[in-house]
């Protein structure tokens, strides 16, 4: 077994345990209750664990995250709001009360929207900076479009219920870690209670407290990010921790209990999902076939170490391609780019490296050429 490439190994390895212990490759799998849920890595983007991740389910007030990142990337935080009727009209679900007339920065509606999941607030910043709450929707589903979020549409900006007013779970694991990326998205997510500050009355102002029970909970870790409920949607978290460096996210829809269902994944997260080593750096992982050379072939290394992170197990489903050159022209240089060689886990790209020449190989002599050209 040790004349075999690592990743073969591996695979061999992982298909031996699964025969002697049959039961044990379910053991550690996360079971939540949640309709539709996954599990995402910050920094890479790759799913850890799904759950009916492109059904369209129901959004609720995570809604106000799309809100939120529009409002920021055409807006400026200290923009002067004017409360218009209808956005003081709005008197459904959580509100901070705004009157026709107030005056509020883009900052404080905001600071309303995400961490008390005011609906008064969003419609009041739609006005502003869409011109009109239409005309704000429309741009929300631009952005969903740009970041590839196409379960998603909206129809309002707060997450009240209507049949054409839909999202994934994939979906909200993609926005959120966009939205994670701008800074002040980022600390009011995290953000367990503040104050709304009015600039006219300027005596007004309203202490909020965020839903997100996880960020009091004591959690290893937690830092945001939003709840949404409605009777159709049903309770709905996106819930991120960091450890050691690592941000998970995970959402959860339609849950019994959202709480418990995004402790266990972000634990299954930090907990199980371990780093593995496919390929070390100038470990052979191919050969690439040599035309005019002193020799056939030529070993194809990998460049550097290729690390992925997995549920060990689920290697056996790990797959390995190769995007080796076909055929190349002597003289080849040691170091030479041949390809790639990349993973994939349910078809999902979890790693990648680039494989290179592992020696120098000559090219013939003219004379041997013609010798193997008369004698082919």
């Amino acid at each position: 077994m040790t004349g075999l490439p690592r990743f073969k190994r591996m695979l061999l390895l992982a298909l031996i345990m699964c025969l002697l212990y049959p039961s044990a490759a379910l053991a550690k799998v996360p079971r939540v209750s949640a309709g539709a849920a996954v599990l995402m890595d910050v920094t890479t983007g790759q799913l850890y664990f799904t759950k009916n991740a492109t059904r369209r389910a129901d959004p609720a007030s995570l809604t106000k995250l799309m809100t939120a990142v529009v409002a920021l990337e055409n807006g400026k935080l200290d923009d002067i709001v004017t409360i218009t009727n209808r956005s003081s009209s709005v008197e459904m679900g959580s509100i901070i009360d705004l009157r026709k007339g107030d005056k509020l920065t883009l900052e404080e509606l905001l600071k309303a929207a995400l961490v008390t999941s005011a609906n008064d607030s969003t419609v009041a910043i739609a006005e502003h900076i869409g011109g009109s709450h239409e005309r704000f929707v429309s741009m929300m589903n631009l952005k969903a479009v740009a970041l590839g979020l196409f379960g998603t549409r909206y129809i309002n900006t707060n997450g009240y219920h209507h049949p054409n007013h839909y999202t994934t779970a994939r979906d909200l694991a993609v926005l959120t870690r966009y939205a994670l990326g701008l800074p002040r998205i980022n600390e009011l997510v995290q953000t367990q209670e503040a104050t709304v500050h009015w600039v006219e009355p300027q005596e007004r102002e309203k202490k909020i407290i965020n839903s997100n029970r996880l960020l009091s909970s004591g959690y290893d870790g937690i830092d945001g990010v939003k709840t949404g409920t409605t009777p159709i949607a049903g309770n709905c978290l996106i819930a991120s921790a960091t450890r050691d460096g690592r941000r998970l996210i995970a959402v959860g829809l339609n849950c019994y209990d959202r709480y418990r269902d995004c402790r266990t994944l972000l634990d299954y997260g930090f907990e199980v999902v371990q780093p593995v080593t496919v390929a070390g750096a100038g470990e052979k992982v191919s050969q690439a076939a040599v035309t005019g050379g002193v020799q056939p072939i030529v070993d194809a290394v990998a460049k550097d170490m290729l690390e992925v992170r997995i549920d060990p197990d689920f290697l056996p489903k790990l797959e390995q391609r190769l995007e080796v050159k076909e055929t190349l022209q002597a003289p080849v240089k040691k170091g030479q780019s041949l390809g790639e060689a990349v993973c994939f886990l349910d078809g999902q790209e979890i790693g990648r490296v680039n494989l290179v020449a592992g020696q120098d190989v000559p090219r013939r002599g003219w004379h041997r050429q013609m010798w193997d050209k008369v004698f082919d």
